[in-house]
This record gives C-alpha cells, sequence and structure tokens, in this order.
C-alpha cells in the first residue's frame, strides 16, 4: 500500500496503478454539497470529456455547514451550489436524500435510500468517501462521511439482491449486481490513481470554485480553490507518477476475469 509523509504526499511504497476506466456509468455517493469537490470532481471531469455517465447522490443538504447562517437558508444555498459545480464536471443529474446533516445515522434507511439509486441509475462504478477513521495525511475524518462512504460500499452489494430491500421492487426497480468496485476518494493508504493533468484538473478548480458562500462561511478555515486542489493534484501525482492525480483506495466486488485458483 502506498504510505503518506507528514506533510501528506505519497511516501515509500508501491505505486498506485491507474484506476480502471473500462466502464460507462459512475455513481458518485457523498455526504455534503462539496465533497465530491475536494478532488474527485477533476477525475469527473475525465469521464465525462470521454462520454461516462456520471451521477451526483448526495445525502443532505449541508444545512448545517454554515455556522452563520440557519440550515434553512443554508441548505437552498448549498444545493446550488452543489448543482452548479457538478454542471462545471459535466453532470447534469444531482440527487438529494435529505438525511440530517451532521447526524446521519448508518442502517436500514440510509442503505435503502443507496440502493434504490444504485437500482435506478445501474453504476458499473461507485465513488465515495473514505470511511475510516483517519483519512489522508492522518487527518481525522468526520462523522457523516464515514458512515456514507459505508453504507455506500454496503448497498453496491446490497443493490444486487433481491432479498435485500425486496420492497424496492413494487417500485420497479430489479436487482442490479453490475457494480464492480467502489473508489474511496482521501483514503490514508490509495491503490489506485486517476490523471488528471490539465484541462479535468482546471474543470475540477471551477468545479470547487462554485462553492463561493460556502467557502466564505467557514471564515479563517476557508481557502482559495486554486492553490489547494493544485497542490493535492500534485502530491497525487508524485505517487501516480504523472503531473497531476486524484487518488483513491479502490475495493473490488468480485474478481475481474475467472478466479485465481481457476487455472488457465
Amino acid at each position: 500500500m502506498t504510505t503518506l509523509d507528514d506533510a501528506g504526499g505519497p511516501g515509500a511504497g508501491p505505486r498506485p496503478a491507474p484506476l480502471p476506466e473500462d466502464w460507462d456509468r459512475c455513481l458518485a455517493v457523498a455526504a455534503h454539497p462539496d465533497d465530491i469537490e475536494y478532488g474527485t470532481a477533476s477525475a469527473v471531469a475525465r469521464w465525462t470529456a470521454a462520454g461516462k455517465r456520471v451521477t451526483y447522490l448526495l445525502a443532505t443538504r449541508g444545512e448545517a455547514g454554515i455556522d452563520g447562517l440557519h440550515p434553512d437558508e443554508a441548505g437552498p444555498l448549498r444545493e446550488a451550489e452543489e448543482r452548479a459545480g457538478a454542471r462545471e464536471v459535466g453532470v447534469d443529474v444531482v440527487e438529494f436524500l435529505d438525511h440530517r446533516d451532521g447526524t446521519i445515522e448508518y442502517g436500514p434507511a440510509l442503505r435503502r435510500d443507496i440502493v434504490r439509486a444504485i437500482r435506478r441509475h445501474r453504476p458499473e462504478v461507485v465513488v465515495t468517501g473514505a470511511y475510516t477513521v483517519r483519512m489522508v495525511a492522518g487527518v481525522v475524518n468526520q462523522a457523516d462521511h464515514r458512515v456514507v462512504g459505508l453504507a455506500a460500499l454496503d448497498a453496491a452489494r446490497d443493490a444486487g439482491n433481491r432479498w435485500i430491500f425486496p420492497e424496492l421492487a413494487d417500485e420497479g426497480l430489479e436487482p442490479w449486481g453490475g457494480v464492480r468496485f467502489v473508489a474511496f476518494a482521501g483514503a490514508e493508504h490509495p491503490t489506485h490513481g486517476v490523471d488528471v493533468t490539465g484541462e479535468p484538473l482546471e474543470r475540477g478548480i471551477a468545479s470547487l470554485a462554485a462553492h463561493a458562500e460556502y467557502t466564505k462561511g467557514l471564515g479563517a478555515q476557508g481557502f482559495e480553490p486554486r492553490p489547494f486542489l493544485t497542490w493535492a493534484a500534485q502530491r497525487g501525482g508524485q505517487a501516480l507518477g504523472v503531473e497531476a492525480a486524484v487518488l483513491f483506495d479502490v475495493h473490488a466486488l468480485g474478481f475481474e476475469g475467472p478466479p485465481p485458483w481457476v487455472e488457465g
């Protein structure tokens, strides 16, 4: 596995492999508006430019994300910024589940909601955020991120089992077992990377810049999208051996090709 040094860059260890791109449909699942924009959106820009279909699924509207703004105002604002950011990277379908920001609970209700989206959109790939307590550079991960990441992983498998959430069949949603792998952004130990050199990184920067009111609401913790995302992509690029990259920890849901115990 790739290790990270104290500055958050790639340390000594095997180089991440290029993330497979022999697929057509992806579902990006996140807890809050702006989660996808902290790097993953640059990969999304590469994929949509290549003709792949990417759909966004947000567990909340991010209504608890701006300290100086009441949730009733923050939620619609952040939803609008998410839709604007998605357009910058070629995503035109953005869905919200309306779980409560800051207190998302892991359980059947959340898994069912994600399974519903997977069965409807039938992705081959699910992209989400790390579900571990620590994420890239050892930073402590936020509670909603951990819950949604794990639920997305479990839902990717649940979606193919007709006896888990059988009530979804009444909605006309047949099982979908076509998710090949789940890729986690922001992981402490990434296994794969996506080259986002050039235009994909530029589009990713524009996507995060669309969250201007949210970033401004962070106060002293706020930052400019360009220097931050450029720095992060360069660190990822060092690991992948390219100029700029987004790194992921990939969890395969099955073997690609024959299982290793089958000869020939």
